[in-house]
């Protein structure tokens, strides 16, 4: 991922933190959770299977993004996650299942309250594609 790329997504994160009437973050809180990490959600999100294509979503090349930051609330510091996915099609009839399953998978990571912070944004810019999928999940698809 590029700097600037990066930096845009830190600052779409800022922005809806703020929308879901959060503390507004600091500099210091635009890092990496204290908590957890983005290696943490990731291993998480492998465990989501697409009902479909029965291959999780990590695999199949859906998740463009996952962040941690440390957000302040009034209770104290707790971590906030940002979730970018997209879906195979703009078209998939599951599509309003995606946000409960990812937001289940990241139960029990230490001290997130995922139903307020846990955001998972739908997004079809740059739509997916075969070439997004890892080479275990092309051979499992037949797409080799």
């Amino acid at each position: 991922m590029t700097a600037l790329a990066s930096s845009s997504i830190i600052a779409k994160s800022v922005k809806i933190a703020q929308l879901m009437n959060l503390t507004t973050l600091t500099q210091a809180d635009q890092a990496e959770s204290t908590f957890f990490t983005a290696a943490d959600v990731y291993a998480r999100l492998k465990t989501v299977i697409d009902p479909e294509l029965n291959v999780d979503i990590v695999s199949l090349g859906l998740i463009y993004d996952a962040s941690t930051r440390d957000i302040q609330t009034e209770q104290g510091k707790k971590p906030f996650v940002h979730v970018l996915l997209t879906l195979t099609t703009p078209g998939c009839p599951l599509a309003g299942m995606f946000d409960k399953m990812v937001k289940d998978s990241l139960i029990g990571l230490p001290e997130l309250d995922v139903k307020p912070n846990v955001f998972v944004e739908l997004t079809f810019d740059p739509p997916w594609v075969q070439e997004m999928m890892s080479e275990e999940a092309k051979a499992e698809l037949g797409f080799d």
